[in-house]
Protein backbone atom coordinates (compact mmCIF):
# COMPACT_ATOMS: atom_id res chain seq x y z
CA UNK A 1 0.00 0.00 0.00
CA UNK A 2 1.51 3.46 -0.97
CA UNK A 3 1.74 6.34 1.17
CA UNK A 4 -0.17 9.07 0.31
CA UNK A 5 3.01 11.34 0.20
CA UNK A 6 3.94 8.99 -2.85
CA UNK A 7 0.30 9.09 -4.58
CA UNK A 8 0.18 13.01 -4.41
CA UNK A 9 3.47 13.04 -5.77
CA UNK A 10 1.58 10.56 -9.14
CA UNK A 11 -1.57 12.60 -9.33
CA UNK A 12 1.11 15.98 -9.32
CA UNK A 13 3.53 14.58 -11.96
CA UNK A 14 1.02 13.60 -14.27
CA UNK A 15 -1.91 15.57 -13.90
CA UNK A 16 0.00 19.12 -13.21
CA UNK A 17 3.50 18.60 -15.54
CA UNK A 18 2.14 16.16 -17.98
CA UNK A 19 4.82 13.43 -17.35
CA UNK A 20 3.61 10.15 -18.84
CA UNK A 21 2.29 7.05 -17.07
CA UNK A 22 5.40 5.22 -18.24
CA UNK A 23 7.79 7.53 -17.08
CA UNK A 24 6.13 7.78 -13.90
CA UNK A 25 6.38 4.21 -13.46
CA UNK A 26 9.85 3.82 -14.26
CA UNK A 27 11.17 6.70 -12.27
CA UNK A 28 9.58 5.39 -8.81
CA UNK A 29 9.76 1.59 -9.40
CA UNK A 30 5.89 1.00 -9.71
CA UNK A 31 3.77 -0.69 -11.94
CA UNK A 32 1.91 0.96 -15.16
CA UNK A 33 -1.33 -0.18 -13.25
CA UNK A 34 -0.38 0.92 -10.07
CA UNK A 35 0.24 4.42 -11.34
CA UNK A 36 -3.10 4.23 -13.33
CA UNK A 37 -5.10 3.51 -10.22
CA UNK A 38 -3.59 6.12 -8.01
CA UNK A 39 -4.42 8.94 -10.25
CA UNK A 40 -7.92 8.21 -9.38
CA UNK A 41 -7.03 8.20 -5.12
CA UNK A 42 -7.69 11.23 -3.53
CA UNK A 43 -8.14 9.94 -0.06
CA UNK A 44 -6.27 8.18 2.63
CA UNK A 45 -5.97 4.61 1.48
CA UNK A 46 -6.89 2.31 3.90
CA UNK A 47 -5.90 -1.86 4.65
CA UNK A 48 -8.47 -4.00 4.21
CA UNK A 49 -7.57 -6.46 6.50
CA UNK A 50 -7.06 -4.30 10.12
CA UNK A 51 -6.90 -7.57 12.18
CA UNK A 52 -4.90 -11.11 11.40
CA UNK A 53 -7.54 -13.86 11.80
CA UNK A 54 -7.11 -16.80 14.09
CA UNK A 55 -8.75 -19.80 12.62
CA UNK A 56 -7.44 -22.06 14.45
CA UNK A 57 -7.32 -20.92 17.96
CA UNK A 58 -11.33 -20.97 17.11
CA UNK A 59 -12.92 -22.04 20.39
CA UNK A 60 -9.67 -21.85 22.68
CA UNK A 61 -9.95 -18.72 22.16
CA UNK A 62 -12.14 -17.94 24.94
CA UNK A 63 -9.89 -20.03 27.16
CA UNK A 64 -6.97 -18.06 26.48
CA UNK A 65 -8.65 -15.10 27.59
CA UNK A 66 -10.11 -16.14 30.58
CA UNK A 67 -6.73 -17.06 31.60
CA UNK A 68 -4.94 -13.87 30.65
CA UNK A 69 -7.83 -12.34 32.96
CA UNK A 70 -7.19 -14.46 35.44
CA UNK A 71 -3.07 -13.95 35.75
CA UNK A 72 -3.23 -9.81 35.29
CA UNK A 73 -3.86 -9.04 38.98
CA UNK A 74 -0.83 -11.46 39.89
CA UNK A 75 2.86 -9.86 39.94
CA UNK A 76 4.89 -9.51 36.78
CA UNK A 77 7.16 -12.90 37.88
CA UNK A 78 4.59 -15.03 38.12
CA UNK A 79 2.32 -14.68 34.62
CA UNK A 80 2.96 -17.06 32.06
CA UNK A 81 4.50 -16.19 28.50
CA UNK A 82 3.14 -16.46 25.20
CA UNK A 83 5.06 -19.33 25.39
CA UNK A 84 3.82 -20.95 28.13
CA UNK A 85 0.55 -20.28 27.35
CA UNK A 86 0.45 -21.86 24.36
CA UNK A 87 1.91 -25.03 25.85
CA UNK A 88 -0.55 -25.00 28.04
CA UNK A 89 -3.41 -24.50 25.41
CA UNK A 90 -1.94 -27.66 23.40
CA UNK A 91 -2.30 -29.68 26.63
CA UNK A 92 -6.18 -28.69 26.29
CA UNK A 93 -5.94 -30.16 22.50
CA UNK A 94 -5.24 -27.02 20.73
CA UNK A 95 -3.48 -27.74 16.90
CA UNK A 96 -2.69 -24.59 15.78
CA UNK A 97 0.28 -22.60 15.40
CA UNK A 98 2.50 -20.81 18.00
CA UNK A 99 2.48 -17.52 16.13
CA UNK A 100 -1.62 -17.72 16.09
CA UNK A 101 -1.55 -17.00 20.55
CA UNK A 102 1.63 -15.03 20.39
CA UNK A 103 -0.62 -12.11 18.42
CA UNK A 104 -3.53 -12.61 20.39
CA UNK A 105 -1.93 -11.95 23.66
CA UNK A 106 0.20 -9.16 22.18
CA UNK A 107 -2.99 -7.72 20.89
CA UNK A 108 -4.83 -7.98 24.40
CA UNK A 109 -2.28 -6.88 26.62
CA UNK A 110 -2.33 -3.90 24.85
CA UNK A 111 -6.08 -3.51 24.83
CA UNK A 112 -6.09 -3.94 28.63
CA UNK A 113 -3.40 -2.07 29.66
CA UNK A 114 -4.69 1.16 27.42
CA UNK A 115 -6.94 2.96 29.50
CA UNK A 116 -10.36 3.59 28.87
CA UNK A 117 -11.81 7.05 27.96
CA UNK A 118 -14.51 6.49 30.42
CA UNK A 119 -12.52 5.36 33.11
CA UNK A 120 -13.27 7.60 36.30
CA UNK A 121 -11.76 8.50 39.70
CA UNK A 122 -13.54 9.52 42.62
CA UNK A 123 -11.74 12.65 44.43
CA UNK A 124 -10.22 11.69 47.35
CA UNK A 125 -9.88 13.82 50.69
CA UNK A 126 -8.05 12.61 53.72
CA UNK A 127 -8.03 14.28 57.59
CA UNK A 128 -4.53 15.49 58.75
CA UNK A 129 -1.80 12.74 60.47
CA UNK A 130 -4.01 9.95 58.58
CA UNK A 131 -1.98 9.16 55.40
CA UNK A 132 1.31 9.04 54.15
CA UNK A 133 2.76 7.04 50.97
CA UNK A 134 5.99 5.87 50.10
CA UNK A 135 7.99 5.33 46.99
CA UNK A 136 11.30 4.39 45.85
CA UNK A 137 13.39 5.93 42.40
CA UNK A 138 16.49 5.51 41.04
CA UNK A 139 18.67 9.04 40.29
CA UNK A 140 21.75 9.89 38.46
CA UNK A 141 24.08 11.95 41.30
CA UNK A 142 27.90 12.61 40.95
CA UNK A 143 29.20 11.85 44.42
CA UNK A 144 33.21 12.97 44.61
CA UNK A 145 33.57 13.26 40.98
CA UNK A 146 32.20 9.54 40.60
CA UNK A 147 28.63 9.06 38.64
CA UNK A 148 26.70 7.08 40.67
CA UNK A 149 22.74 6.31 40.25
CA UNK A 150 21.28 6.28 44.04
CA UNK A 151 18.04 4.72 45.21
CA UNK A 152 16.13 7.68 46.37
CA UNK A 153 13.16 7.25 49.14
CA UNK A 154 9.83 9.60 48.97
CA UNK A 155 7.72 10.26 51.57
CA UNK A 156 4.49 12.28 51.31
CA UNK A 157 2.21 13.36 54.04
CA UNK A 158 -1.05 13.16 51.57
CA UNK A 159 -3.52 16.00 53.16
CA UNK A 160 -0.34 18.99 53.34
CA UNK A 161 1.74 17.08 50.27
CA UNK A 162 4.51 17.77 52.60
CA UNK A 163 7.33 15.78 51.19
CA UNK A 164 10.30 14.30 52.24
CA UNK A 165 13.42 12.43 49.83
CA UNK A 166 16.54 11.07 51.07
CA UNK A 167 19.25 9.27 49.11
CA UNK A 168 20.74 5.96 49.38
CA UNK A 169 23.47 3.64 47.60
CA UNK A 170 21.20 0.73 47.80
CA UNK A 171 17.75 -0.17 47.72
CA UNK A 172 17.51 -2.82 51.00
CA UNK A 173 15.53 -3.28 54.16
CA UNK A 174 17.95 -1.50 56.25
CA UNK A 175 17.81 1.40 54.09
CA UNK A 176 13.84 1.00 54.18
CA UNK A 177 14.15 1.40 58.28
CA UNK A 178 16.46 4.36 58.20
CA UNK A 179 15.13 6.14 55.66
CA UNK A 180 11.65 6.05 57.81
CA UNK A 181 13.52 7.18 60.75
CA UNK A 182 14.44 10.36 58.99
CA UNK A 183 11.57 11.10 57.30
CA UNK A 184 9.34 10.68 60.80
CA UNK A 185 12.23 12.96 62.23
CA UNK A 186 11.79 15.74 59.74
CA UNK A 187 8.16 15.65 59.96
CA UNK A 188 7.95 15.71 63.63
CA UNK A 189 5.86 12.91 64.12
CA UNK A 190 3.97 9.76 62.65
CA UNK A 191 1.37 9.31 60.38
CA UNK A 192 -1.59 6.75 61.12
CA UNK A 193 -1.32 4.58 57.94
CA UNK A 194 1.91 4.09 55.61
CA UNK A 195 0.94 3.45 52.03
CA UNK A 196 3.68 1.12 49.59
CA UNK A 197 4.23 -0.64 46.92
CA UNK A 198 4.61 -4.71 47.11
CA UNK A 199 7.84 -4.27 47.60
CA UNK A 200 10.32 -7.19 49.14
CA UNK A 201 11.46 -5.08 51.94
CA UNK A 202 8.12 -4.43 53.01
CA UNK A 203 5.52 -7.48 51.96
CA UNK A 204 6.42 -10.93 52.41
CA UNK A 205 3.67 -12.69 50.81
CA UNK A 206 0.62 -11.00 48.28
CA UNK A 207 -2.56 -13.02 49.19
CA UNK A 208 -5.99 -12.71 47.36
CA UNK A 209 -7.02 -9.29 47.06
CA UNK A 210 -5.61 -6.98 50.00
CA UNK A 211 -4.30 -9.09 52.29
CA UNK A 212 -0.82 -9.70 52.64
CA UNK A 213 1.64 -11.16 55.44
CA UNK A 214 4.40 -8.43 56.11
CA UNK A 215 8.24 -9.41 56.13
CA UNK A 216 8.58 -9.75 60.05
CA UNK A 217 11.38 -7.53 60.58
CA UNK A 218 9.28 -4.62 59.52
CA UNK A 219 6.42 -5.39 61.23
CA UNK A 220 9.13 -4.35 64.06
CA UNK A 221 9.15 -0.97 62.27
CA UNK A 222 5.23 -0.80 62.23
CA UNK A 223 4.73 -1.68 65.35
CA UNK A 224 7.40 0.34 67.42
CA UNK A 225 6.09 3.44 65.45
CA UNK A 226 2.53 2.45 66.18
CA UNK A 227 1.61 3.20 62.13
CA UNK A 228 -0.72 0.64 59.80
CA UNK A 229 1.23 -0.48 56.57
CA UNK A 230 -1.05 -0.65 54.04
CA UNK A 231 -0.19 -2.36 50.80
CA UNK A 232 -1.31 -1.51 47.12
CA UNK A 233 -2.77 -3.49 44.27
CA UNK A 234 0.05 -4.68 42.23
CA UNK A 235 -0.11 -2.48 39.18
CA UNK A 236 -2.50 -0.13 40.45
CA UNK A 237 -0.56 3.59 40.95
CA UNK A 238 -3.06 5.42 41.18
CA UNK A 239 -3.74 4.22 44.77
CA UNK A 240 -0.52 5.97 46.19
CA UNK A 241 -0.89 8.25 43.08
CA UNK A 242 0.59 11.56 44.68
CA UNK A 243 4.40 10.05 45.41
CA UNK A 244 4.04 8.89 42.21
CA UNK A 245 3.45 12.20 40.77
CA UNK A 246 6.27 13.90 43.46
CA UNK A 247 8.92 11.44 41.64
CA UNK A 248 8.73 12.68 38.51
CA UNK A 249 8.66 16.55 40.28
CA UNK A 250 11.49 15.69 41.85
CA UNK A 251 13.61 14.42 39.22
CA UNK A 252 12.89 17.61 37.31
CA UNK A 253 13.41 19.99 40.33
CA UNK A 254 15.96 18.34 42.03
CA UNK A 255 18.24 15.86 39.95
CA UNK A 256 17.98 17.86 36.72
CA UNK A 257 20.90 18.92 35.82
CA UNK A 258 22.40 16.25 37.94
CA UNK A 259 24.03 17.26 41.16
CA UNK A 260 27.01 17.20 42.61
CA UNK A 261 27.77 16.66 46.12
CA UNK A 262 31.38 15.48 47.46
CA UNK A 263 29.48 13.28 49.96
CA UNK A 264 26.16 11.37 49.70
CA UNK A 265 25.79 13.25 53.69
CA UNK A 266 25.78 16.70 51.94
CA UNK A 267 23.47 15.61 49.36
CA UNK A 268 21.07 14.47 52.06
CA UNK A 269 21.53 17.67 53.76
CA UNK A 270 20.78 19.70 50.51
CA UNK A 271 17.63 17.44 50.01
CA UNK A 272 16.07 18.00 53.49
CA UNK A 273 16.75 21.65 52.67
CA UNK A 274 14.93 21.79 49.26
CA UNK A 275 12.11 20.00 50.50
CA UNK A 276 11.50 23.10 53.48
CA UNK A 277 11.98 25.53 50.90
CA UNK A 278 9.44 23.48 48.55
CA UNK A 279 7.37 23.69 51.00
CA UNK A 280 6.59 27.36 50.37
CA UNK A 281 4.42 26.18 46.78
CA UNK A 282 0.67 26.71 46.99
CA UNK A 283 -1.40 23.87 48.27
CA UNK A 284 -3.38 22.50 45.27
CA UNK A 285 -6.59 22.33 47.48
CA UNK A 286 -6.49 25.09 50.20
CA UNK A 287 -5.46 28.75 49.71
CA UNK A 288 -2.26 28.57 51.95
CA UNK A 289 1.07 27.45 51.10
CA UNK A 290 1.94 23.75 52.03
CA UNK A 291 4.31 24.86 54.68
CA UNK A 292 1.37 26.47 56.57
CA UNK A 293 -1.16 23.56 56.15
CA UNK A 294 1.85 21.61 57.12
CA UNK A 295 2.46 23.58 60.41
CA UNK A 296 -1.54 22.89 60.82
CA UNK A 297 -1.06 18.79 60.14
CA UNK A 298 1.27 18.51 62.75
CA UNK A 299 -0.70 18.53 66.04
CA UNK A 300 -2.39 15.14 64.43
CA UNK A 301 1.04 13.19 63.87
CA UNK A 302 1.66 10.78 66.67
CA UNK A 303 4.52 12.69 68.64
CA UNK A 304 7.97 10.10 68.22
CA UNK A 305 9.54 8.98 71.42
CA UNK A 306 13.25 7.07 70.62
CA UNK A 307 14.29 6.27 66.79
CA UNK A 308 13.92 2.56 66.11
CA UNK A 309 16.54 0.55 65.58
CA UNK A 310 16.76 -0.29 62.30
CA UNK A 311 19.14 -3.00 61.46
CA UNK A 312 19.40 -6.39 59.41
CA UNK A 313 20.57 -9.28 61.40
CA UNK A 314 22.93 -12.65 59.80
CA UNK A 315 24.85 -14.98 61.21
CA UNK A 316 28.45 -15.75 60.25
CA UNK A 317 31.22 -17.16 61.24
CA UNK A 318 34.80 -15.02 61.91
CA UNK A 319 37.88 -16.35 59.97
CA UNK A 320 40.86 -17.34 61.45
CA UNK A 321 42.07 -14.05 60.67
CA UNK A 322 39.77 -12.06 63.05
CA UNK A 323 37.72 -11.11 59.55
CA UNK A 324 33.89 -11.16 58.86
CA UNK A 325 32.62 -10.96 55.29
CA UNK A 326 29.87 -8.61 55.00
CA UNK A 327 28.09 -7.44 51.71
CA UNK A 328 31.17 -8.00 49.71
CA UNK A 329 33.38 -6.44 51.96
CA UNK A 330 35.10 -7.77 54.94
CA UNK A 331 35.58 -6.41 58.61
CA UNK A 332 37.87 -6.97 61.64
CA UNK A 333 36.70 -8.57 64.67
CA UNK A 334 38.41 -9.12 68.06
CA UNK A 335 40.98 -11.72 67.83
CA UNK A 336 39.67 -13.52 70.79
CA UNK A 337 36.06 -14.47 68.35
CA UNK A 338 37.96 -16.20 65.79
CA UNK A 339 36.30 -19.20 64.61
CA UNK A 340 33.29 -18.40 66.47
CA UNK A 341 29.90 -17.80 65.44
CA UNK A 342 28.41 -13.94 65.37
CA UNK A 343 25.94 -12.30 64.79
CA UNK A 344 26.15 -9.22 62.31
CA UNK A 345 23.93 -6.23 62.39
CA UNK A 346 23.76 -3.83 59.56
CA UNK A 347 22.13 -0.67 59.38
CA UNK A 348 22.68 1.51 56.58
CA UNK A 349 25.27 3.48 58.01
CA UNK A 350 27.21 0.70 60.82
CA UNK A 351 28.02 -2.23 60.96
CA UNK A 352 27.87 -3.95 64.11
CA UNK A 353 28.94 -7.19 65.69
CA UNK A 354 27.44 -9.08 68.11
CA UNK A 355 28.33 -12.06 70.92
CA UNK A 356 25.95 -13.41 72.77
CA UNK A 357 24.26 -9.82 73.30
CA UNK A 358 27.01 -8.52 73.85
CA UNK A 359 28.61 -5.62 70.77
CA UNK A 360 32.42 -6.88 70.18
CA UNK A 361 32.67 -4.52 67.56
CA UNK A 362 31.13 -1.58 65.46
CA UNK A 363 32.61 -0.45 62.34
CA UNK A 364 31.13 2.40 60.15
CA UNK A 365 29.46 0.52 57.09
CA UNK A 366 31.27 0.21 53.73
CA UNK A 367 29.80 0.53 50.50
CA UNK A 368 31.76 -1.14 47.12
CA UNK A 369 33.58 -4.15 46.95
CA UNK A 370 36.43 -6.19 48.19
CA UNK A 371 37.44 -3.24 50.49
CA UNK A 372 39.39 -4.18 53.87
CA UNK A 373 38.28 -2.00 57.25
CA UNK A 374 40.35 -3.38 60.60
CA UNK A 375 40.24 -2.14 63.63
CA UNK A 376 44.26 -2.48 64.46
CA UNK A 377 43.28 -3.29 68.28
CA UNK A 378 41.70 -5.90 67.76
CA UNK A 379 44.86 -7.91 66.36
CA UNK A 380 46.76 -6.43 69.48
CA UNK A 381 46.55 -10.21 71.17
CA UNK A 382 47.98 -11.41 68.05
CA UNK A 383 50.63 -9.43 68.66
CA UNK A 384 51.90 -10.33 72.11
CA UNK A 385 52.69 -13.77 70.25
CA UNK A 386 53.28 -12.64 67.11
CA UNK A 387 54.79 -9.31 67.17
CA UNK A 388 56.99 -9.58 63.58
CA UNK A 389 53.56 -9.19 62.04
CA UNK A 390 53.35 -5.64 63.11
CA UNK A 391 55.62 -5.11 60.04
CA UNK A 392 53.84 -6.46 57.34
CA UNK A 393 50.30 -6.66 58.69
CA UNK A 394 47.68 -5.38 56.81
CA UNK A 395 45.66 -3.60 59.78
CA UNK A 396 48.92 -2.01 61.00
CA UNK A 397 50.12 -0.61 57.41
CA UNK A 398 47.88 1.91 57.11
CA UNK A 399 46.82 2.56 60.85
CA UNK A 400 46.90 6.18 61.50
CA UNK A 401 48.59 6.87 64.62
CA UNK A 402 49.78 10.59 65.83
CA UNK A 403 53.42 11.41 64.24
CA UNK A 404 55.07 11.32 67.35
CA UNK A 405 54.21 7.57 67.65
CA UNK A 406 55.04 6.74 64.18
CA UNK A 407 58.05 8.07 64.33
CA UNK A 408 59.23 6.06 67.45
CA UNK A 409 57.97 3.59 66.15
CA UNK A 410 59.92 3.35 62.65
CA UNK A 411 63.43 3.72 64.84
CA UNK A 412 62.37 0.62 67.10
CA UNK A 413 61.90 -1.46 64.34
CA UNK A 414 64.91 -0.84 62.99
CA UNK A 415 66.57 -2.12 66.49
CA UNK A 416 67.15 -6.05 67.36
CA UNK A 417 63.80 -7.01 68.87
CA UNK A 418 62.30 -3.32 68.33
CA UNK A 419 58.95 -5.07 67.36
CA UNK A 420 58.41 -6.65 70.65
CA UNK A 421 59.29 -3.32 72.59
CA UNK A 422 56.50 -1.29 70.26
CA UNK A 423 54.57 -4.32 71.26
CA UNK A 424 54.95 -3.70 74.81
CA UNK A 425 54.02 -0.06 74.50
CA UNK A 426 50.25 -0.71 72.50
CA UNK A 427 49.56 -3.36 75.44
CA UNK A 428 50.19 -0.57 77.97
CA UNK A 429 48.45 2.42 75.89
CA UNK A 430 45.12 -0.12 75.44
CA UNK A 431 45.12 0.11 79.21
CA UNK A 432 46.05 3.87 79.68
CA UNK A 433 45.26 5.56 75.94
CA UNK A 434 46.79 6.82 73.02
CA UNK A 435 47.74 10.46 74.25
CA UNK A 436 49.76 9.43 77.32
CA UNK A 437 52.16 7.14 74.51
CA UNK A 438 51.55 10.20 72.43
CA UNK A 439 53.51 12.63 75.11
CA UNK A 440 55.48 9.87 75.87
CA UNK A 441 57.01 9.56 72.44
CA UNK A 442 57.68 13.19 71.97
CA UNK A 443 59.56 13.74 75.69
CA UNK A 444 61.56 10.42 73.94
CA UNK A 445 62.31 12.18 71.03
CA UNK A 446 63.30 15.34 72.91
CA UNK A 447 65.98 13.70 75.00
CA UNK A 448 67.92 11.95 71.67
CA UNK A 449 67.97 8.72 73.39
CA UNK A 450 64.84 6.26 71.67
CA UNK A 451 64.54 2.74 73.00
CA UNK A 452 61.70 1.09 74.40
CA UNK A 453 62.93 1.06 77.79
CA UNK A 454 63.07 4.57 77.85
CA UNK A 455 59.85 5.38 76.20
CA UNK A 456 58.31 2.90 79.00
CA UNK A 457 59.72 4.56 81.33
CA UNK A 458 58.55 8.16 79.94
CA UNK A 459 54.97 6.49 80.02
CA UNK A 460 55.05 4.75 83.34
CA UNK A 461 56.04 8.40 84.89
CA UNK A 462 53.09 9.97 83.26
CA UNK A 463 50.33 7.50 84.24
CA UNK A 464 51.77 6.74 87.73
CA UNK A 465 49.16 7.88 90.51
CA UNK A 466 50.48 11.43 92.36
CA UNK A 467 51.34 11.52 95.85
CA UNK A 468 48.89 13.38 98.10
CA UNK A 469 50.91 16.56 99.25
CA UNK A 470 49.54 15.44 102.80
CA UNK A 471 47.01 13.68 104.96
CA UNK A 472 44.40 14.32 106.96
CA UNK A 473 44.09 11.70 109.49
CA UNK A 474 41.07 11.69 112.29
CA UNK A 475 42.27 12.91 115.68
CA UNK A 476 42.30 9.48 116.78
CA UNK A 477 44.24 8.08 114.24
CA UNK A 478 47.40 10.54 115.25
CA UNK A 479 50.34 9.01 117.02
CA UNK A 480 50.35 10.42 121.28
CA UNK A 481 54.33 9.00 121.37
CA UNK A 482 56.26 9.17 118.59
CA UNK A 483 58.94 6.55 118.21
CA UNK A 484 62.31 7.60 118.91
CA UNK A 485 65.08 5.62 116.24
CA UNK A 486 67.44 3.55 118.18
CA UNK A 487 69.90 1.62 116.28
CA UNK A 488 71.18 0.21 119.08
CA UNK A 489 68.50 -2.35 118.14
CA UNK A 490 69.87 -3.78 115.53
CA UNK A 491 72.68 -4.94 117.95
CA UNK A 492 70.72 -7.12 119.80
CA UNK A 493 69.31 -8.67 116.87
CA UNK A 494 72.89 -9.92 116.05
CA UNK A 495 73.48 -11.33 119.66
CA UNK A 496 76.25 -8.71 120.88
CA UNK A 497 77.41 -4.78 120.63
CA UNK A 498 78.02 -4.27 116.79
CA UNK A 499 81.85 -3.66 116.77
CA UNK A 500 83.81 -1.52 113.71
CA UNK A 501 86.98 -3.31 112.53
Amino acid sequence: MLSMDIIAEIRRRHLVSGESISSIARSLNLSRPTVRKHLQTTSEPVYQRQVQPVPKLGDFQGMLESWLKAEQSLPKSQRRTAQRLFEGLQAEGYRGAYDSVQRFVKRWKTQSSRPSSTQAFVPLRFAPGEVCQFDWSHELVEIAGMPQTLKVAHFRLVHSRQMFVVAYPRETQEMVFDAHNRAFAFFGGVPLRMVYDNLKAVVQTILSGKERQFNPRFMALANHYLFEPVACTPASGWEKGQVENQVGNIREWLFTPKPRFASLAELNDWLALRCRELAGRRHPEFDRSIAEVFAEELSALRPMTASFDGYVEEMVRVSNTCLIRVDYNRYSVPAAFAGKAVSVRRSANQVRVVFEREVIAAHPRRFGREQLICDPWHYLPVLEKKPGALRNGAPFLEWDLPQAIQAVRDRLLKQPKGDRAFVELLLMAREVGLEPLQVACELTLESGVITGAVVMNELRRLTAPTRPESLNLPDRLQLRAEPLADCARYDMLRGGAHVLH
